[in-house]
């Protein structure tokens, strides 16, 4: 055919206006892989990409200066990935991000001061969000140049201990617009300085006060704000039932309170506090008074309550019968290891709540086939159920779900007696992204057929010591759910190369466990690592065959890992030495690798420059020198020493066996 001049010589995204392209760059998937591929197509690409990103989680904190010229339009710099932040490196940001940035992330970053912040603040106009958790160092000069950010809406403190009243003082004084704000673990804030942000903070929506040592002085103020919608009071131990009811108030624009742990709060205490809280939504009180029909009643108004979680607590008949008895209408009830958890009780709920979504019991041990019977056939719309270590339901219980349950999306049966005709029912919920199976010691390749066959949408896939699967039954599951994420195949020891080459064909794979499997060798490793290339985190630990054969192509191929753990395989110094091509890797497990020397392991530690954590065996703490440690700790990096044994395994049942003796 005439080729026809001008058409097929034309680049068609000439023809495109940039907003249209950027809309095409919008729908990429989230890996970083792909809009990089885009932008070295050409230039006019480069730029076009440079243009449009908003969002940046960078790598390493030497790199800033080069990566905000690119990107002139960041709005969002999100630096948890870089542990060594500087004074400098704030000072750079304020300078080159001046204009566009609103959100900045530091919680994993160390080593900067006051200085940097006061910089940040003040040159960053438009900041409305800065995460500084886990700033343990950070003192009420830091907090006073926070104060400079005078646009600021949403701050989050999680752990700075060593700020005081003082510092949040300023806070509340030059942050008036502040309408979220977390003080978790804030040791040395108390009364004062959470009743400043009270009466300063007029637009503040959500509250987070957990582990603060605060008093029924500065709960008036919190009360009298008149847009709090979520109020975290977890730990809060010196909130106590006298202080609450002599409040006589509640506070009517409540969506969310979580009050758990805060064992001297008794449902007197809780009905005055939630008196007025029409609006309530959801409820936590995990941990604290036991679940007695008193305390049920005394909930029993809040009409819109949709979520109440009781974790920990010891739960009664009657409370739980008082809750069936509620006129809202739950969505989700969470009783996670509840001591008193019995058939009657937990029946009589869900008989009352059939519009429940998300239903929690995991190790409610007293339990059997009756009440998964009630719960299957009167909450026929759950999208999550967890039932971990509920030893006493039987076998047949589980078929219920599958014929009963179409609807869900998530379920864990972690330690239970499913087998494979549960299996075959559950994979009628074709809708499931979630399956935990760990040590479900019933089950085989045939029951995990069905789930490779039916539930296309699976995402993740526990089989944490299911001793039954080989794999054939890991070859129906990579068929199946080509979008599988993640999968877990901790001492499955049948499992060889052959599944891992079957694994290799799920490209979305991004994190890989396959502890404990001694068939597995270099071979099936280097399948995963060529076919896999969105992988983060890898655990090979007792992989006793997998060597340096497998990291080398790891290396190369598997450049968004993050995480691994190759303790007791056959890993030596050129091994390791190779995944200091790997940008992005943080976190290293290295215990027992009898090929690895001091001088190898030295060299492969300074080559990675981008680890934020090592564990290391403690015997090599004496043969490497100091200097060496205090430059990679001054890089970021943290050291933790472990001085274990090797310990042979235990086949899966007396594992199992030994567990349930510590339980």
């Amino acid at each position: 055919m005439k080729r026809q001049k001008g058409v097929l010589d034309e680049n068609l995204f000439d023809v495109l206006t940039e907003e249209l392209v950027f809309t095409i760059l919008d729908f990429l998937h989230p890996n970083p892989l792909d809009k990089k591929s885009f932008s070295i197509t050409c230039r006019s690409f480069y730029e076009i990409e440079s243009r449009h990103r908003k969002a940046l989680k960078p790598l390493r904190a030497e790199h800033l200066t080069t990566v905000l010229k690119r990107y002139p339009h960041l709005e969002h710099l999100d630096l948890s990935l870089c542990p060594r932040i500087t004074d400098n490196s704030l000072t750079i940001i304020s300078v080159l991000c001046k204009s566009t940035l609103r959100s900045i992330d530091l919680s994993q970053s160390r080593f900067f001061s006051h200085v940097g912040l006061w910089n940040l603040a003040t040159n960053c106009s438009g900041l409305v969000e800065i995460d500084l958790s886990n700033a343990t160092e950070l003192r009420d000069a830091g907090a006073a140049a926070i104060a400079n950010a005078k646009n600021l809406e949403r701050l989050w403190l999680g752990r700075c201990k060593m700020i005081t009243d003082m510092g949040i003082g300023c806070i509340a004084v030059g942050c008036k617009k502040l309408r979220s704000i977390s003080l978790k673990w804030c040791l040395g804030v108390g009364d004062l300085g959470v009743g400043l942000i009270a009466v300063k903070c007029k637009q503040i929506r959500h509250l987070d006060l957990s582990y603060l040592q605060i008093t029924n002085r500065s709960l008036p103020c919190i009360l009298q704000l008149q847009y709090i919608e979520d109020l975290i009071l977890v730990g809060c131990f010196g909130i106590d039932d006298n202080s609450l009811v002599a409040l006589q108030q509640g506070c009517k624009s409540l969506k969310k309170l979580d009050m758990s742990s805060c064992q001297n709060v008794s449902h007197v205490g809780l009905s005055s506090l939630t008196s007025d809280a029409k609006s309530l939504q959801q409820l936590a009180l995990a941990y604290g008074s036991p679940v007695t029909r008193a305390l049920a009643d005394s909930l029993q108004n809040l009409s819109m309550l949709q979520s109440i979680k009781l974790d920990g607590c010891s739960v009664t008949y009657a409370g739980l019968k008082s809750i069936g008895n509620w006129c809202a209408s739950l969505r989700e009830v969470s009783l996670s290891k509840c001591s008193g958890v019995t058939d009657e009780g937990l029946s009589s709920l869900v008989m009352k709540h059939k519009d429940l979504r998300k239903l929690d019991i995991t190790c409610c041990r007293k339990i059997t086939q009756v009440a998964i019977a009630y719960i299957t056939k009167s909450c026929s719309a759950l999208s999550s159920l967890k039932m971990e270590s509920c030893t006493l339901v039987p076998s047949e219980a589980f078929v219920l779900i599958g014929q009963r349950c179409l609807c869900l999306e998530e379920l864990d049966l972690t330690d239970n007696e499913i087998d494979d005709e549960g299996l075959k029912s559950i994979s009628r919920c074709f809708k499931l992204t979630s399956l935990k199976l760990g040590i479900c010691l019933n089950i085989t390749d045939e029951g995990l057929g069905h789930v490779g066959m039916c539930c296309s949408k699976l995402v993740e896939l526990d089989l944490y010591r299911c001793a039954g699967i080989t794999d054939s039954g890991i070859l129906a599951i990579a068929h199946g759910c080509p979008g599988l994420e993640m999968i877990n195949v901790a001492y499955c020891k049948d499992i060889t190369d052959s599944s891992l080459i079957s694994l290799s064909k799920c490209s979305r794979l991004n994190t890989f466990e396959s502890r404990g499997c001694p068939s597995i060798t270099s071979l099936g490793l280097a399948a995963i690592a060529v076919g896999c290339k969105q992988l983060a985190k890898l655990d090979i630990k007792k992989c006793y065959n997998i060597n340096d054969a497998g990291m080398i192509p790891l290396a190369h191929f598997s450049q968004n890992l993050r995480q691994i753990n190759f303790s007791y395989s056959a890993v030596t110094d050129v091994g390791l030495l190779s995944l200091a091509s790997i940008s992005c890797l943080q976190s290293m497990t290295i215990l027992h690798l009898k090929g690895l020397t001091p001088s190898g392991l030295a060299a492969a530690l300074l080559a990675c420059g981008g680890l934020t954590k090592v564990k290391l065996q403690a015997s090599f703490k004496s043969l490497l020198p100091p200097p060496l440690f205090e430059h990679l700790e001054a890089r970021g990096c943290v050291f933790q020493w472990r001085d274990k044994v090797f310990q042979a395994e235990l086949d899966p049942i007396c594992w199992k066996l030994q567990l349930e003796d510590l339980q």
